[in-house]
This record gives structure tokens, C-alpha cells and sequence, in this order.
């Protein structure tokens, strides 16, 4: 398969790409869980978009009110969305409990080091009684960031000099060093001793494909008995 398939397969843009319809069906998920709760629910949303929750016929749902925070942003609010900047690490802007559930996809590999994780889990567990935080399995063969087979596995000279010289999924060529290791650090995907080691009293889920495990998801104050 060409990297040119591959991007169109993994273009979370296109609501007929493969990974939109697999977000899709892991968002049910969630959703089935989501039911249980009552009253007005307040979600934050750590690093999302306004598209995705409008792809899924959320942005004007009744009974909910989401929040998204993502960094260097333009403030929104508009039906039940409002869009805010912040940074992952530190929401120290927002009481303890400010919210009912904290949601966040592909989010928590971005954040460059596991002691980064570690303060990202630690404001979500802050934050809310409820969430669920899905991120990309590191033992999954396909890279979904630059989308070459066992890229996580190499060292990162090696992925560093590829991105230099050639388009790596969404990324590249970039030809200056720092910035091409800026890019390639930024993304540590978590195996799953490391995700469940930082959410301790949460849940695991696992999203398979084609048998093997594409991403996990920690989950806490649903009841399991649902998946």
C-alpha cells in the first residue's frame, strides 16, 4: 500500500476514511456509557475540535455542555460548544471537579515525555469523577501519526533523517534538524503498562483490529458492564 493510500485511509477529515469510521464507532461507546449519567452534564473536551463533535451531530445536543481547550485558539461559543485555549499540562484555571466527565482523543501521545503524561493524567483524574482517554497503542504496527510500519520502534536519529528527507503521513520532508526533531519527539505513544500505571483506579479498554489491539482507552465512573 502507498503512503498516499495510507493518509487517505487515515484522513480523519473525510467522513468515509476508515479512521473516521473506526472514531466513530469507538465515540459509541462513550456515548452508551454517557447515558447512564443524569442531570445536565459538563464535558471538557482536552484537545479537540469543534468538527469533531459537530461530525457526530453533537454541537447541539440537549443536556450537555462541552468545552474544548486546546492550545492557540480562537475563542467560541455558539449552542452547547465553547472553545477556550489551555494547555493540557496545566488547567489550573479550573477548580477541582469543575466538570462531570473529561473526554480526549489521540491527545495524551502528543505531549513529548512520559513525566508530561503523567501531569496531563494527573489534571484529567483533578478535573472531573468521570473519563475517558483514548490514545494509540505503541505496540500497534502501524504508526497513525507518520504512518510507516514500526516508525515508534526505531531510534530517533533514524525516524529524524527519514522526516528530512521524505513525507512521513501527515508530516515532511523537513529539512532542518531541530525542527524535524521538534516533530518527531513530540509524539510518544504509550504502551499499556505505562497508560495504566498513570490512571491506577480507571479501566482499560481495548480497540481492536484485525485482532490486534489499535488503541487504548483508560475509563473511570461508568459502569464496565456496558462494553
Amino acid at each position: 500500500m502507498s503512503i498516499f493510500d495510507i493518509r487517505k485511509i487515515a484522513d480523519v477529515g473525510s467522513s468515509d476514511s476508515l479512521s473516521n469510521r473506526l472514531r466513530g464507532q469507538r465515540f459509541l461507546v462513550f456515548a452508551s456509557l454517557l447515558e447512564q449519567l443524569k442531570g445536565e452534564i459538563k464535558i471538557l473536551d482536552i484537545g479537540g475540535t469543534l468538527s469533531y463533535w459537530q461530525q457526530r451531530g453533537w454541537d447541539k445536543k440537549g443536556g450537555i455542555h462541552i468545552t474544548i481547550i486546546n492550545l492557540n485558539v480562537e475563542e467560541y461559543d455558539e449552542g452547547n460548544i465553547s472553545i477556550r485555549n489551555g494547555n493540557a499540562l496545566n488547567l489550573s484555571e479550573y477548580p477541582d471537579k469543575s466538570f462531570d466527565v473529561v473526554y480526549s482523543n489521540s491527545v495524551i501521545e502528543h505531549v513529548f515525555t512520559f513525566a508530561n503524561q503523567i501531569k496531563m493524567a494527573n489534571e484529567i483524574q483533578r478535573l472531573a469523577t468521570s473519563f475517558w482517554i483514548q490514545t494509540p497503542n505503541y505496540w500497534f504496527p502501524i504508526e497513525p501519526h507518520f504512518h510507516i510500519p514500526g516508525w515508534q520502534w526505531m531510534p530517533v536519529r533514524i525516524r529524524v533523517s527519514l522526516l528530512r528527507r521524505i513525507r512521513c503521513g501527515w508530516r515532511g520532508p523537513v529539512p532542518e534538524y531541530r525542527k524535524a526533531k521538534e516533530l518527531v519527539e513530540e509524539v510518544r505513544l504509550m504502551s499499556q503498562r505505562e497508560f495504566t500505571q498513570i490512571f491506577p483506579a480507571a479501566k482499560l479498554w481495548k480497540e481492536k483490529f484485525f485482532g490486534l489491539t489499535k488503541s487504548l482507552v483508560m475509563y473511570q465512573g461508568f459502569n464496565d458492564k456496558t462494553l
